[in-house]
């Protein structure tokens, strides 16, 4: 088992050591985790990550390696590395459940712990959900904007291998169909999609032997990607090998909305009438909300999800602080950073659709949903929803916003 301690940054471990020092490493305490602000034109954000934090936590222990270095470092005393030596979280964390949609200033997760374990987790908790929750969030305007129509997730090759892998996951709870990252179709069992890019067409002396060769392979059930040369003359090709009962052609450039109606006239005409049309291409939320109109039958996005938008910040700004010591509030003051004190409760007003957060557990509006459920409890992990689960969540919970907050806005 690979320890997930490194993690994190240094100054987690050199608070936890003056803390010790201090007496007060031990003091009961609660952080929240939070965002100040939605995204410019965003009006919703989407939770995920959950389930790959409380894997990294059951990882989170200090072993003779890690220890080894931090002594051979000098970065903490050898109290703290005593103390380090024996750490398992033990406390409590309560969490809204990935798929959930949230507000600015809405605690999507509480931990209860002591300041000595509850510290350390900062930088794992903040690094996992900013990343997955604003693929999912991008992911989940992407979706909206297709409607019926599929999108594959195809941003593998715009992002790091192991954010690739997370991005995938994320974007599936965001609601996207399928995913061309074969990691992440093992790993969490999400359906993969693809077939063949502008080099294998090129490979061989023209488009009729490359198309014969992949239809050869795959059958009439494939994707032809039909704008290598010229698109008409492209589909011409990939009727002509992959026959009336061709299963969809793709187009890469171009003026997308133009090409797929050409597309279309032309499939229709040579007799492909249920061939359908994929279109890929730094699409994100806007151009696929302008090809709406378009006779598309479904959509490739990379870019745009794996880095959280392309027009907007790639970033949840979510935050992790501390609220309340002993049972006591405390609250930051700092210009344009303040925070408000006291461990929050926060629900869903099913009348208003409308987020109501209170530091009093009994405050919830009559026939409200609560948004947090304990999710670790004395450092024992709870079994939580399967990912299809947290996609069908998203899926039901977007539904009930309306379409105002579906609205696309962009800001320039």
């Amino acid at each position: 088992m690979t320890s997930t301690a490194f993690l994190t940054d240094r100054y987690e471990l050199t608070m936890l050591d003056a803390a010790l020092k201090a007496d007060k490493a031990d003091e009961p305490v609660v952080f929240e985790v939070f965002t100040r602000s939605l995204p410019s034109g965003r009006r919703y954000g989407v939770f995920a990550g959950l389930d790959r934090l409380l894997e990294a936590l059951e990882r989170f222990e200090f072993d003779d390696a890690e220890l080894a270095w931090l002594a051979g470092q000098g970065i903490v005393s050898d109290r703290a590395l005593e103390w380090l030596g024996s750490y398992r979280f033990g406390g409590d964390v309560h969490s809204y459940p990935e798929g959930e949609v949230y507000t600015a200033g809405s605690p999507v997760v509480t931990v209860e712990a002591t300041f000595g374990q509850a510290v350390l987790l900062e930088t794992l908790f903040l690094s996992i959900f900013n990343h997955d929750s604003a693929v999912a969030a991008s992911a989940s305007l992407v979706s909206a904007a297709a409607g019926s129509r599929p999108v594959i997730e195809m941003g593998s090759r715009r992002t790091d291998p192991d954010a690739a892998v997370a991005a995938a996951r994320a974007a599936y709870i965001g609601g996207l169909a399928s995913t061309s990252n074969l990691e992440a179709g093992r790993r969490y069992g999400i359906p993969t999609s693809g077939t063949a890019a502008h080099a294998f067409v090129l490979l061989f002396p023209d488009e009729q032997s490359a198309f014969k060769a992949q239809v050869a392979a795959a059958g009439a059930a494939t994707t032809l990607l039909v704008d290598t040369f010229d698109t008409w003359q492209g589909i011409e090709e990939a009727v002509k090998e992959g026959g009336p009962g061709l299963a969809a052609v793709r187009i890469d450039s171009g003026d997308l909305a133009l090409e797929a109606e050409q597309a279309r006239r032309h499939l229709d005409s040579l007799g492909a009438n249920d061939t359908r049309i994929i279109v890929t291409g730094d699409l994100d939320d806007t151009r696929i909300a302008e090809l709406s109109a378009s006779p598309v039958d479904g959509y490739g996005a990379g870019t745009s999800v794996v880095m959280g938008g392309l027009q907007s910040q790639p970033t949840c700004g979510f935050i992790y602080k501390l609220v309340e010591v002993a049972g006591r509030s405390v609250e930051k003051r700092s210009p344009g950073k303040a925070t408000f004190g006291g461990r929050k409760w926060v629900w869903r007003d099913a009348a208003g659709g409308t987020d109501v957060v209170a530091t009093d557990a009994d405050a919830g509006p009559p026939g409200a949903r609560p948004l947090q459920g304990r999710v670790v409890a004395g450092g024992r992990r709870s079994p939580g929803p399967s990912l299809d689960e947290s996609r069908a969540l998203h899926e039901r919970v977007r539904a009930e916003l309306g379409p105002r907050a579906l609205q696309l806005v962009r800001f320039t």
